[in-house]
């Protein structure tokens, strides 16, 4: 555990979400549900899309993309958090630490850029649904999933990558359930000047130019909506977007509060909970909200079930 005159940790212990013993088994059976149903209904929703022609289309194609990313990056996070919630001592190898940090930034990244791809496709289909099969074709509609990936990729390189160049030396334990940025830059005793800025710009950047996309496109999508004579019409259209504004409100709103609150409201227990929403809450909402709220998906689910 010694290189040159600082100790780097070969491990280190996750503190977890309480250390309160009395609340360690009712959360994990909470956290287990949670993962259950995170898993099923975005396994089934990837499923459902792939076999039933119906919803062949961009819109599900995106959702299926969007499903994916839940289940990973979920699966990421959730796991070990129910193993420390039955451990004593949780703990996690430097390497596993390192390789949680990347594959979580790659997929919460990822899950912005898809939310707003999602907005722009609702952009199109109602602002310019004679041209939506033109816009939003198949080539398209690949290239816009991959490019979410590809920025999800290098954000966690470049966090990684910063991150592994830092000694821990002032302490190996990990106020928090997971191995996140922030928790991590707190046991440093290098200078972390570089990755605290990676970390403005880099989460600056993949909240602000979705948030600003998404803010746009529903801009235009409202104005073509009370443009819609018939209520029957404008009811119909609103629905079609209030799913995805409700997911987009949720990822977009904990995601800011956890990384761009004043110095001086820092709580950990605040920290934890914003936290929750995003890495285990949200992936498990998003495929309730998508497909209950969504007849194309009901109707699909029904023909499914009637064959069976």
């Amino acid at each position: 555990m010694v290189a040159g005159n600082h100790s780097t940790a070969t491990e280190f212990v996750l503190v977890g979400l309480t250390q309160k013993p009395e609340l360690q088994l009712p959360l994990f059976f909470l956290f287990l549900g949670i993962y259950i149903v995170t898993v099923v209904g975005n396994l089934g929703l990837i499923l459902l899309i792939a076999v039933i022609p119906l919803l062949h289309t961009p819109m599900y194609y995106f959702l299926s993309s969007l499903s994916f990313i839940d289940l990973c990056y979920s699966s990421v996070i959730t796991p070990k958090m129910l193993v420390n919630f039955l451990g004593k001592k949780n703990m996690i190898l430097y390497s596993e630490c390192m390789a949680q940090l990347f594959f979580f930034v790659v997929f919460v990244v990822a899950e912005g850029y898809l939310l707003t791809v999602m907005a722009y496709d609702r952009y199109v289909a109602i602002c310019s649904p004679l041209l939506y099969s033109v816009i939003m074709s198949s080539r398209v509609c690949s290239l816009l999933v991959l490019v979410a990936f590809i920025l999800g990729f290098l954000s966690a390189s470049a966090h990684t990558s910063a991150m592994v160049k830092l000694s821990f030396c002032r302490s190996h334990i990990v106020s928090h359930y997971f191995c996140d940025v922030l928790p991590l830059l707190n046991l440093s005793c290098s200078n972390t000047r570089l990755n605290e800025l990676l970390l403005f710009i880099i989460a600056g950047f993949n909240t602000l130019v979705p948030t600003l996309a998404v803010f746009i496109s529903y801009a235009f999508i409202f104005y073509s909506i009370l443009r819609i004579r018939s209520s029957a019409g404008r009811s119909k259209a609103f629905g079609t977007c209030s799913s995805h504004l409700m997911a987009v409100g949720i990822f977009f709103g904990s995601i800011t509060f956890m990384y761009f609150k004043p110095p001086s409201s820092n709580s950990l227990e605040q920290e934890k909970v914003s936290s929750v929403f995003y890495t285990t809450v949200i992936p498990m909402l998003n495929p309730l909200i998508y497909s209950l709220r969504n007849k194309d998906v009901k109707k699909a689910l029904r023909k499914v079930l009637v064959k069976k």
